[in-house]
């Protein structure tokens, strides 16, 4: 390990605002955090929206500044990364902005029924071949374990640059019969899209447009719906 990495590590470590629970904490337990985040870590009553994924958190904190009567919390497994975020958080005093190192798989242990009012997915791996479909965070079983703790108005919006995942996305809420409330294959040219989704731009949004690859977006209802299953052809 690098020693910027390990000092980013040791920093991370006195961030108030960044919760780095151990395995045995999480494998099939819950958090002591699960169903308190409100009254105990924010200290407030405000919305909560997840950014899964959310690397150095740019979307977490920009999101953040631009809406500060709502909680944002960013979760990913690379600390080095969320070490950005966190900084600026911690910087700016933004009591409002949280960040979880786990693994996705285990947000279950994280959040209880109805305690998250929206999800963010941004720029994660497409997870092209086949035999991935599971692991895609728009793939049935991730949206199994949104509605779990998504209260019955919340959303999942997902900004891509994969065609592929955006394809495959629609096609799961088709699927499914959910309430897709915008669908775009390329926001920076057809700009039918909230301000906010262009002017808050993550490392890899802005490496992708530089690239001339057109971004995608969608946002959809899960509803009160807690089975999915995936389109046909990805059977």
């Amino acid at each position: 390990m690098g020693k910027d990495k390990f000092k980013r590590f040791q920093e991370c470590e006195t961030f108030e605002c960044m919760v780095q629970p151990e395995f045995e904490e999480i494998f099939h337990k819950d958090h002591k955090l699960k169903g308190h985040w409100r009254e105990d870590f924010f200290k407030n009553n405000n919305p909560i929206i997840l950014e899964l994924g959310c690397g150095r958190g740019e979307y977490t904190i920009g999101l953040g500044e631009k809406h500060p009567e709502i909680n944002y919390i960013g979760v990913d497994i690379k600390g080095a990364r969320m070490w950005r975020g966190a900084k600026t958080a911690t910087e700016n005093n933004m009591s409002n902005i949280g960040f979880v190192r786990t693994r996705i798989e285990f947000i279950d242990s994280f959040f209880a029924e109805n305690e998250i009012d929206e999800v963010w997915i941004t720029f994660p791996d497409p997870q092209l071949k086949k035999d991935r479909a599971k692991k895609r965070l728009t793939a049935p079983p991730f949206l199994e374990m949104y509605s779990r703790f998504l209260n019955s108005e919340g959303v999942v919006n997902l900004k891509t640059d994969s065609q592929f995942l955006h394809n495959f996305t629609k096609n799961v809420a088709k699927e499914n019969d959910l309430d897709v409330e915008i669908s775009n294959n390329d926001i920076y040219k057809l700009r039918d899209v909230p301000e906010e989704l262009l002017t808050i731009q993550t490392t890899y949004e802005a490496k992708f447009l530089k690239e001339g690859l057109p971004i995608t977006y969608i946002k959809f209802k899960l509803g009160k719906k807690k089975t999915f299953v995936f389109p046909d052809e990805e059977e």
